[in-house]
């Protein structure tokens, strides 16, 4: 089953998020106070809604708590803080916003977001390594193979890796497993335990046939 998200903010970063969710099946529904993004918006989307954000009666309309993952990705700082807040006040759960700088992190960690991104600040970190290590790093990338972080799912709980044979079924290599913020090797005997995360080497549609087919 797709899970649902509410996107709040369509600026660039919020209209990218939006189509890329879109295109790969998840059900978005997007939100602004700019009539003409909204209109853009719903061109690629079944749900874009105009409204203000920082209303609360008008946020309340769109049952934000009902949502698996709502995303404040609005770029302007008060509005960002105040539309975090409500939707924390409304019981969001899974609850993402943007920041602009640290400072903005601190707040709407403070007010209640659960994970606070800067999209911004990882591009430029990303392209500084790009100029500083440009005859080491190979500027190429590859549309489907990608290095992914995951939780550990219900199914791989206390096994290990030789028992779930992920490159075998699904063509899944595990790169490392995080656990308590240490990397480990990925030994074949380790069982796994339940807050291990997992490094991945493959492709987002391998993901999508495991999750799918271990429910």
């Amino acid at each position: 089953m797709s899970i649902q998200v509410l996107i709040i903010g369509l600026g660039q970063f919020g209209m990218s998020l939006a189509r890329t969710l879109a295109e790969k099946g998840t059900e978005v529904i997007a939100v602004d106070i700019n009539k003409e993004l909204v209109n853009s918006a719903a061109s690629f989307l079944d749900d874009a809604i105009c409204l203000d954000a920082t209303d609360e009666m008008s946020l309340a309309k769109l049952s934000p708590n009902t949502r698996d993952v709502v995303i404040c990705a609005i770029g302007s700082r008060e509005p960002s803080i105040l539309a975090t807040a409500l939707l924390r006040q409304m019981g969001c759960e899974n609850l993402i916003a943007r920041a602009t700088d640290k400072i903005h992190e601190r707040i709407l960690k403070a007010v209640g977001a659960k994970n606070v991104i800067n999209p911004d600040a990882e591009y430029g970190k990303k392209f500084a390594y790009k100029i500083l290590f440009q005859n080491v790093i190979a500027d190429e990338a590859s549309e489907d193979i990608q290095l992914l972080e995951i939780n550990t799912q219900p199914f791989m709980e206390n096994k290990n890796l030789v028992e779930l044979s992920l490159p075998s079924r699904y063509g899944i290599i595990v790169a490392a497993i995080k656990r308590d913020d240490k990397i480990m090797r990925p030994y074949p005997n380790e069982k796994l335990q339940c807050k291990d995360k997992l490094l991945l080497v493959c492709t987002e549609d391998a993901i999508a046939k495991m999750i799918e087919e271990n429910k």
